[in-house]
Protein backbone atom coordinates (compact mmCIF):
# COMPACT_ATOMS: atom_id res chain seq x y z
CA UNK A 1 0.00 0.00 0.00
CA UNK A 2 2.34 2.72 1.39
CA UNK A 3 5.37 1.85 -0.95
CA UNK A 4 3.82 2.37 -4.15
CA UNK A 5 2.43 5.69 -2.99
CA UNK A 6 -1.62 4.35 -3.08
CA UNK A 7 -4.09 6.28 -0.99
CA UNK A 8 -7.66 6.57 -0.46
CA UNK A 9 -10.01 9.36 -1.29
CA UNK A 10 -12.64 10.64 1.49
CA UNK A 11 -16.08 10.53 0.03
CA UNK A 12 -17.76 12.82 1.24
CA UNK A 13 -22.05 13.68 0.79
CA UNK A 14 -22.47 16.23 -1.74
CA UNK A 15 -24.69 18.62 0.41
CA UNK A 16 -22.00 18.71 2.73
CA UNK A 17 -18.83 19.14 1.40
CA UNK A 18 -16.07 20.14 3.62
CA UNK A 19 -14.07 23.54 2.53
CA UNK A 20 -10.36 23.60 3.67
CA UNK A 21 -8.70 25.83 5.53
CA UNK A 22 -5.09 25.61 6.18
CA UNK A 23 -2.97 26.31 9.63
CA UNK A 24 -0.35 25.45 11.06
CA UNK A 25 0.84 24.59 14.97
CA UNK A 26 3.31 26.25 16.88
CA UNK A 27 4.80 23.04 17.46
CA UNK A 28 4.55 21.28 14.49
CA UNK A 29 2.48 18.66 15.52
CA UNK A 30 0.12 16.34 13.45
CA UNK A 31 -3.46 14.88 15.08
CA UNK A 32 -5.35 11.67 14.70
CA UNK A 33 -8.80 13.10 14.30
CA UNK A 34 -12.38 12.50 13.91
CA UNK A 35 -14.89 15.01 12.31
CA UNK A 36 -17.49 16.23 14.18
CA UNK A 37 -21.05 15.41 13.90
CA UNK A 38 -20.21 11.51 12.04
CA UNK A 39 -20.48 9.58 15.03
CA UNK A 40 -22.41 6.65 15.79
CA UNK A 41 -24.18 6.27 18.56
CA UNK A 42 -22.03 4.74 21.48
CA UNK A 43 -23.60 0.94 21.62
CA UNK A 44 -24.43 1.04 17.68
CA UNK A 45 -24.50 -2.17 15.89
CA UNK A 46 -23.52 -1.60 12.15
CA UNK A 47 -24.18 -4.03 9.75
CA UNK A 48 -22.16 -4.97 6.67
CA UNK A 49 -22.65 -6.31 3.03
CA UNK A 50 -20.73 -7.24 0.74
CA UNK A 51 -21.55 -6.29 -2.94
CA UNK A 52 -18.95 -8.80 -4.53
CA UNK A 53 -15.26 -10.14 -3.70
CA UNK A 54 -13.43 -13.66 -3.27
CA UNK A 55 -13.86 -15.53 0.17
CA UNK A 56 -10.40 -14.54 0.53
CA UNK A 57 -11.22 -10.63 0.57
CA UNK A 58 -14.09 -10.58 2.83
CA UNK A 59 -12.23 -12.68 5.53
CA UNK A 60 -9.40 -9.80 5.56
CA UNK A 61 -11.87 -7.17 5.42
CA UNK A 62 -13.81 -8.61 8.45
CA UNK A 63 -10.56 -9.37 10.51
CA UNK A 64 -9.30 -6.02 9.97
CA UNK A 65 -13.00 -4.77 10.72
CA UNK A 66 -12.71 -6.27 13.88
CA UNK A 67 -9.55 -4.68 15.17
CA UNK A 68 -11.55 -1.59 16.02
CA UNK A 69 -14.50 -3.52 17.89
CA UNK A 70 -11.49 -4.84 20.34
CA UNK A 71 -11.82 -1.48 21.33
CA UNK A 72 -14.45 1.04 20.32
CA UNK A 73 -17.99 -0.05 21.77
CA UNK A 74 -19.41 -0.79 18.67
CA UNK A 75 -20.13 -3.86 16.63
CA UNK A 76 -20.27 -5.21 13.35
CA UNK A 77 -23.08 -7.76 11.62
CA UNK A 78 -21.47 -9.44 8.76
CA UNK A 79 -25.18 -10.64 7.15
CA UNK A 80 -25.21 -9.07 4.25
CA UNK A 81 -28.34 -7.05 4.92
CA UNK A 82 -30.02 -5.49 2.06
CA UNK A 83 -29.91 -2.01 4.11
CA UNK A 84 -26.56 -2.98 5.84
CA UNK A 85 -24.83 0.68 6.42
CA UNK A 86 -21.59 -0.33 5.16
CA UNK A 87 -21.72 -1.88 1.68
CA UNK A 88 -18.31 -2.41 0.09
CA UNK A 89 -17.31 -3.51 -3.17
CA UNK A 90 -13.70 -4.25 -4.07
CA UNK A 91 -13.60 -2.84 -7.58
CA UNK A 92 -9.29 -2.44 -8.48
CA UNK A 93 -10.06 0.02 -11.00
CA UNK A 94 -11.21 2.71 -8.01
CA UNK A 95 -8.40 2.67 -5.49
CA UNK A 96 -9.90 2.27 -1.75
CA UNK A 97 -12.10 4.50 -0.17
CA UNK A 98 -15.37 5.03 2.84
CA UNK A 99 -17.44 7.60 3.37
CA UNK A 100 -17.45 8.92 6.65
CA UNK A 101 -19.01 7.49 10.05
CA UNK A 102 -23.10 8.44 9.65
CA UNK A 103 -22.07 9.69 6.09
CA UNK A 104 -22.74 6.30 5.20
CA UNK A 105 -26.70 6.51 5.77
CA UNK A 106 -26.97 8.81 2.87
CA UNK A 107 -25.86 6.65 0.32
CA UNK A 108 -28.98 4.72 -1.34
CA UNK A 109 -28.82 1.34 -0.48
CA UNK A 110 -27.98 -0.32 -3.93
CA UNK A 111 -24.49 1.73 -3.89
CA UNK A 112 -21.63 1.09 -2.16
CA UNK A 113 -20.01 2.99 0.75
CA UNK A 114 -16.57 1.69 0.94
CA UNK A 115 -14.45 -0.10 -2.21
CA UNK A 116 -11.49 -1.98 -1.35
CA UNK A 117 -9.60 -1.94 -4.52
CA UNK A 118 -6.23 -2.88 -2.94
CA UNK A 119 -5.97 -4.61 0.11
CA UNK A 120 -2.40 -5.01 0.87
CA UNK A 121 -1.37 -3.91 4.62
CA UNK A 122 -3.93 -2.48 6.41
CA UNK A 123 -6.19 -0.82 4.05
CA UNK A 124 -9.33 -2.86 5.35
CA UNK A 125 -8.41 -1.47 8.62
CA UNK A 126 -8.13 2.01 7.25
CA UNK A 127 -11.31 2.25 5.45
CA UNK A 128 -13.41 0.76 8.10
CA UNK A 129 -11.62 3.66 10.61
CA UNK A 130 -13.31 6.11 8.29
CA UNK A 131 -16.58 4.11 8.27
CA UNK A 132 -16.81 4.82 12.37
CA UNK A 133 -15.99 8.26 11.84
CA UNK A 134 -11.99 8.77 11.79
CA UNK A 135 -10.14 11.12 9.36
CA UNK A 136 -7.03 11.36 8.05
CA UNK A 137 -4.31 12.72 10.63
CA UNK A 138 -2.20 14.67 7.98
CA UNK A 139 -5.42 16.62 7.30
CA UNK A 140 -5.15 17.82 10.78
CA UNK A 141 -5.27 21.82 11.08
CA UNK A 142 -2.59 21.39 13.75
CA UNK A 143 -0.40 18.98 11.62
CA UNK A 144 3.02 20.50 10.97
CA UNK A 145 3.55 18.88 7.26
CA UNK A 146 4.41 21.34 4.84
CA UNK A 147 4.30 20.01 1.69
CA UNK A 148 6.46 20.58 -1.83
CA UNK A 149 2.88 21.03 -3.34
CA UNK A 150 4.56 20.44 -7.00
CA UNK A 151 6.52 17.13 -5.80
CA UNK A 152 2.96 15.62 -4.52
CA UNK A 153 0.90 16.56 -7.62
CA UNK A 154 3.25 15.70 -10.11
CA UNK A 155 3.49 11.92 -8.39
CA UNK A 156 -0.30 12.09 -7.48
CA UNK A 157 -0.97 12.61 -11.22
CA UNK A 158 0.84 9.77 -12.29
CA UNK A 159 0.13 6.24 -12.06
CA UNK A 160 -1.15 4.30 -9.74
CA UNK A 161 -3.54 7.01 -8.86
CA UNK A 162 -3.99 9.20 -11.43
CA UNK A 163 -5.77 11.92 -9.83
CA UNK A 164 -6.58 15.35 -10.99
CA UNK A 165 -5.50 18.30 -8.83
CA UNK A 166 -7.95 19.34 -7.64
CA UNK A 167 -8.69 15.29 -5.74
CA UNK A 168 -5.06 15.80 -4.39
CA UNK A 169 -5.27 18.81 -3.02
CA UNK A 170 -8.93 17.88 -1.70
CA UNK A 171 -7.45 14.47 -0.24
CA UNK A 172 -3.94 15.33 1.12
CA UNK A 173 -2.81 18.88 0.86
CA UNK A 174 -5.71 20.72 2.30
CA UNK A 175 -6.57 20.93 5.89
CA UNK A 176 -9.52 20.79 8.19
CA UNK A 177 -10.88 24.12 9.67
CA UNK A 178 -10.14 23.99 13.41
CA UNK A 179 -14.01 23.67 13.99
CA UNK A 180 -14.61 20.84 12.23
CA UNK A 181 -12.98 18.09 13.71
CA UNK A 182 -12.23 16.89 17.20
CA UNK A 183 -8.61 14.63 18.05
CA UNK A 184 -5.90 13.27 19.96
CA UNK A 185 -2.00 14.27 20.54
CA UNK A 186 0.42 13.77 17.97
CA UNK A 187 0.54 9.84 16.63
CA UNK A 188 3.30 8.68 14.18
CA UNK A 189 1.97 4.92 14.43
CA UNK A 190 -1.84 6.05 13.61
CA UNK A 191 -3.05 4.00 10.71
CA UNK A 192 -4.99 6.92 9.68
CA UNK A 193 -1.70 8.22 8.27
CA UNK A 194 -0.42 7.20 5.04
CA UNK A 195 3.40 6.41 4.37
CA UNK A 196 4.59 9.82 2.67
CA UNK A 197 8.08 9.97 1.05
CA UNK A 198 10.97 12.79 2.20
CA UNK A 199 10.61 14.53 -0.80
CA UNK A 200 6.87 15.59 -0.73
CA UNK A 201 7.72 17.00 2.56
CA UNK A 202 9.91 20.11 2.68
CA UNK A 203 11.37 19.21 5.69
CA UNK A 204 12.54 16.11 3.51
CA UNK A 205 11.55 13.85 6.78
CA UNK A 206 8.22 11.97 5.39
CA UNK A 207 5.93 9.62 7.25
CA UNK A 208 5.86 5.63 7.75
CA UNK A 209 3.45 3.03 6.97
CA UNK A 210 1.32 2.07 9.42
CA UNK A 211 -0.46 -1.34 8.98
CA UNK A 212 -2.21 -2.12 12.41
CA UNK A 213 -3.75 -0.15 14.75
CA UNK A 214 -1.58 2.07 17.35
CA UNK A 215 -1.93 2.51 21.26
CA UNK A 216 -3.08 5.99 20.60
CA UNK A 217 -5.82 4.57 17.84
CA UNK A 218 -7.07 1.62 20.23
CA UNK A 219 -7.08 4.59 23.30
CA UNK A 220 -8.84 6.69 21.30
CA UNK A 221 -11.86 4.93 19.75
CA UNK A 222 -12.19 3.89 23.50
CA UNK A 223 -12.37 7.43 24.82
CA UNK A 224 -14.53 9.67 26.30
CA UNK A 225 -14.85 11.48 22.78
CA UNK A 226 -15.48 8.32 20.50
CA UNK A 227 -17.03 5.17 21.72
CA UNK A 228 -16.38 4.33 25.89
CA UNK A 229 -17.15 0.64 26.83
CA UNK A 230 -18.03 2.27 30.06
CA UNK A 231 -20.48 4.50 29.04
CA UNK A 232 -24.31 4.27 28.16
CA UNK A 233 -24.98 3.02 24.93
CA UNK A 234 -28.26 3.05 23.23
CA UNK A 235 -29.63 0.04 25.81
CA UNK A 236 -29.78 2.26 28.40
CA UNK A 237 -30.91 6.11 26.57
CA UNK A 238 -33.11 7.95 28.52
CA UNK A 239 -36.91 7.96 27.91
CA UNK A 240 -38.67 10.92 27.03
CA UNK A 241 -42.62 11.08 26.79
CA UNK A 242 -43.79 12.98 24.23
CA UNK A 243 -46.30 16.19 25.19
CA UNK A 244 -44.46 15.42 28.69
CA UNK A 245 -46.06 18.45 30.84
CA UNK A 246 -42.29 18.87 32.17
CA UNK A 247 -38.78 19.31 30.16
CA UNK A 248 -36.60 16.73 31.21
CA UNK A 249 -33.18 18.11 33.54
CA UNK A 250 -29.55 16.91 32.30
CA UNK A 251 -26.03 17.95 32.25
CA UNK A 252 -23.63 17.16 30.29
CA UNK A 253 -20.79 16.66 33.08
CA UNK A 254 -17.17 15.98 31.37
CA UNK A 255 -16.26 16.77 28.24
CA UNK A 256 -16.75 14.82 25.27
CA UNK A 257 -19.92 13.10 27.29
CA UNK A 258 -22.53 12.26 24.69
CA UNK A 259 -26.40 11.94 26.30
CA UNK A 260 -28.58 9.46 24.44
CA UNK A 261 -32.57 9.70 24.67
CA UNK A 262 -35.28 7.22 23.31
CA UNK A 263 -39.13 8.29 22.35
CA UNK A 264 -41.91 6.46 21.23
CA UNK A 265 -44.38 8.04 18.26
CA UNK A 266 -47.35 6.51 18.94
CA UNK A 267 -49.70 9.05 16.17
CA UNK A 268 -47.75 10.46 13.36
CA UNK A 269 -46.87 14.38 12.17
CA UNK A 270 -45.03 16.75 12.76
CA UNK A 271 -42.80 16.63 16.05
CA UNK A 272 -40.80 19.07 17.52
CA UNK A 273 -37.74 18.36 19.75
CA UNK A 274 -35.76 20.66 21.03
CA UNK A 275 -33.32 22.07 24.15
CA UNK A 276 -33.08 24.87 26.36
CA UNK A 277 -30.48 26.45 28.90
CA UNK A 278 -27.45 28.14 28.71
CA UNK A 279 -25.49 25.27 27.12
CA UNK A 280 -23.82 25.16 23.87
CA UNK A 281 -25.09 21.52 22.73
CA UNK A 282 -25.45 19.85 19.63
CA UNK A 283 -28.29 17.24 18.55
CA UNK A 284 -29.19 14.98 16.51
CA UNK A 285 -32.42 12.42 15.57
CA UNK A 286 -32.33 8.72 14.44
CA UNK A 287 -34.94 6.15 13.86
CA UNK A 288 -37.74 5.42 12.73
CA UNK A 289 -37.01 1.88 14.75
CA UNK A 290 -33.09 2.52 13.70
CA UNK A 291 -29.88 3.25 15.67
CA UNK A 292 -27.86 3.69 12.86
CA UNK A 293 -30.30 6.13 10.23
CA UNK A 294 -30.02 9.75 10.69
CA UNK A 295 -33.04 11.77 10.53
CA UNK A 296 -31.69 15.54 11.38
CA UNK A 297 -28.85 17.11 12.74
CA UNK A 298 -29.17 20.81 14.70
CA UNK A 299 -26.82 22.90 16.32
CA UNK A 300 -28.36 26.55 16.71
CA UNK A 301 -31.97 26.38 15.50
CA UNK A 302 -33.28 26.95 18.89
CA UNK A 303 -33.47 29.80 20.95
CA UNK A 304 -29.27 31.28 21.77
CA UNK A 305 -27.07 28.13 21.65
CA UNK A 306 -30.01 25.58 21.80
CA UNK A 307 -30.63 22.77 19.35
CA UNK A 308 -34.34 22.50 17.45
CA UNK A 309 -35.53 19.85 15.28
CA UNK A 310 -38.25 19.84 13.56
CA UNK A 311 -39.77 16.51 11.59
CA UNK A 312 -43.19 14.86 10.54
CA UNK A 313 -42.55 11.52 12.19
CA UNK A 314 -44.45 8.34 11.00
CA UNK A 315 -45.19 5.76 14.71
CA UNK A 316 -42.21 4.43 15.53
CA UNK A 317 -39.28 4.07 18.11
CA UNK A 318 -36.48 7.16 17.84
CA UNK A 319 -33.36 8.16 19.13
CA UNK A 320 -31.87 11.37 20.30
CA UNK A 321 -28.03 12.18 20.72
CA UNK A 322 -26.72 15.15 22.45
CA UNK A 323 -23.38 16.51 23.13
CA UNK A 324 -21.36 20.08 23.49
CA UNK A 325 -20.49 22.02 20.40
CA UNK A 326 -17.33 21.75 22.37
CA UNK A 327 -16.80 18.12 22.50
CA UNK A 328 -12.48 18.78 24.29
CA UNK A 329 -13.65 21.54 27.29
CA UNK A 330 -17.83 21.99 26.83
CA UNK A 331 -19.85 20.87 30.17
CA UNK A 332 -23.24 22.24 31.41
CA UNK A 333 -26.76 21.86 32.31
CA UNK A 334 -29.80 21.83 29.58
CA UNK A 335 -33.43 20.30 29.37
CA UNK A 336 -34.60 18.68 26.72
CA UNK A 337 -38.55 18.03 25.52
CA UNK A 338 -40.39 16.23 22.76
CA UNK A 339 -43.84 17.41 21.55
CA UNK A 340 -46.25 16.60 18.98
CA UNK A 341 -47.80 19.85 17.04
CA UNK A 342 -49.87 18.44 14.05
Amino acid sequence: MAHDHYFCTDRLLPSEQMRFRATRSSNGRTRAIMPLGKLWMNGSTLRVRFLEGTSAQQAKAKEQALWWTQFANLHFDFGNAADAEIRISFDPNDGAWSYIGTDNRGIPSNQATMNLGFMDGGTAGHEFGHAIGLAHEHQNPAGGIEWNEAVVIKSLSGPPNNWDEATIRHNVLEKYRADQIQGTAFDPDSIMLYFFPGTWVKSGVGTHANDVLSAVDKGYVASAQAYPKTAPTVNDATELKVNARKRTAASIGKPGEEDLYKFTVVTGGNHIIDTAGPTDVVMKLFGPDSQTQVIDEDDDSGTGTNARIVASLMPGLYYVQIRHYNSTGGTGNYTVKVRRTA
